[in-house]
């Protein structure tokens, strides 16, 4: 005796519905975070960035007798360079400009012009 059964195997729409509304509440919680991460690592990359300058600018400062209050600004190419001390002059990730500052400057000889906004500040 053989029972026939018509039932085919598949997923129903109510089934389809609550998968699609799992994905869709999994994704609204990690896309902020994915924001913020990236956030967070393109301000670590710049402070980075910034201390790998100011170590540079400290170095010139010392090797060429330089004062406080002298200005990098015009040595640049002195510290950026294939010979010199950074072979390439660091750019922000997040698409800030650095301003070089005179040697002997209390917060440091470079800064991001983000540093209000999202903390790109030396520490």
């Amino acid at each position: 005796m053989k029972i026939s059964s018509n039932r085919k195997a598949g997923f129903t729409l109510v089934e389809i519905m609550i998968v699609v509304a799992i994905i869709g509440l999994l994704a609204a919680i990690a896309i902020p975070n994915f924001i913020k991460a990236r956030q967070v690592s393109q301000k670590n990359a710049c402070i980075a960035n910034m201390k790998q300058i100011d170590g540079a600018i400290n170095t010139w400062a010392l090797e060429k007798n330089q004062v406080n209050g002298a200005d990098p600004n015009g040595a640049l190419t002195d510290i950026f360079g294939p010979a010199q001390y950074i072979k390439v002059q660091p750019t922000c990730p997040a698409n800030g400009v650095y301003t070089f500052l005179t040697v002997g400057s209390t917060q440091g000889h470079v800064e991001c012009n983000l540093a209000g906004a999202e903390g790109h500040t030396l520490p």
